[in-house]
């Protein structure tokens, strides 16, 4: 049976208060909430609106749209959010007003057994967010090559011993094919170093990023972002890890994913945004308490020049 949620336990959202301030909401504007979840960001979105006011929820899992709002000025679009402008186009609702999204997995996906995204819970190596995709887990590591897993452990995931950990799953597999969480946790626990929860949250990590395609789907977010915002428009983002604040903090501040700006023939900088966070905002300590997930939350705003 497929059990239910609010909006509440579908997800709590992580600074919410402080990443609608950054987008500095005009009643009348058009906003774009681009990773919908739970619909909480949504809800505060559209209390600031007016009657003139819209607002687009992205979200590529078909669980989401049981928390989309009965509300005219709101419209779901259940695709990821790397289809942004092509969708938005299609709404004809470009230049748009401000761009909301954290990138956090939700706790209904966490919580849920089946999606394959926790190792509390024994279930299918699933990790898809959306459940019409067609590469899940199981098929990364059970079709990868060891270079590749390796790569993928080291890069997703920063694991210390991502070469030890590929070759064991390659031997593993030779015998029996991944099916389920335990088949993972047998082979992680057996080559485990460090403290075992942050170890098998980097396993878990490597993996959802690369069946998710997430960092990819990021940089098309940003890019297209820099393409839809109108002058003025803000762009607010929570991240989570590294991987992705390293992506978000680099093209707010240089308008590319690299550590230095891009220069013109001139040797002029040509900046699409200006810094309104110089550095990123964090949970409270109120906040971390009442939400663990909270802790790693980075907040970057910028706005469209």
């Amino acid at each position: 049976m497929k059990k239910e949620s609010s909006e509440s336990s579908y997800h709590t959202s992580v600074l919410l208060h402080e990443s609608i301030e950054g987008l500095h909401i005009q009643p009348n504007g058009i906003y774009v909430d681009a990773t919908f979840g739970g619909g909480g960001h949504s809800k505060e979105i559209l209390k600031q609106l007016n009657e003139k006011g819209k607002l687009f929820g992205f979200d590529q899992d078909e669980d989401a749209k049981q928390n989309a709002p009965k509300d005219e000025r709101f419209t779901l679009v259940q695709a990821n959010f790397s289809e942004l402008k092509r969708f938005l186009r299609l709404h004809n609702a470009i230049p748009v007003d401000g761009i909301l999204a954290d990138l956090g997995v939700s706790s209904w996906q966490f919580d849920t057994a089946e999606r394959g995204f926790s190792f509390r819970f024994d279930g299918p190596l699933d990790m898809r967010m959306n459940k019409r995709g067609d590469k899940t887990a199981a098929d990364v590591l059970n079709e990868m090559n060891a270079d590749d897993l390796q790569k993928m452990f080291s890069t997703n995931g920063e694991l210390r011993n991502a070469k030890t950990l590929a070759n064991a799953i390659v031997e593993v597999r030779n015998g029996k094919a991944f099916e389920t969480i335990a088949d993972l946790l047998t082979v992680c626990e057996a080559n485990r170093i460090g403290e075992r929860h942050k170890y098998l949250a980097q396993v878990f990590q490597a993996i959802r990023i690369e069946v998710n395609d997430e960092l990819g789907a990021l940089k098309k977010l940003l890019e297209q972002s820099a393409e839809v915002l109108k002058p003025g428009g803000r762009l607010a983002v929570i991240t989570f890890h590294s991987l992705e604040d390293r992506l978000v903090k680099n093209f707010m501040r240089h308008g590319n994913f690299d550590e230095e700006p891009v220069k013109d023939f001139y040797g002029n900088i040509e900046k699409k945004f200006k810094l309104i966070t110089k550095k990123p905002i964090e949970a409270s300590d109120k906040e971390q308490k009442e939400n663990s997930r909270s802790r790693s939350a980075k907040l970057r705003v910028a706005e469209r020049i």
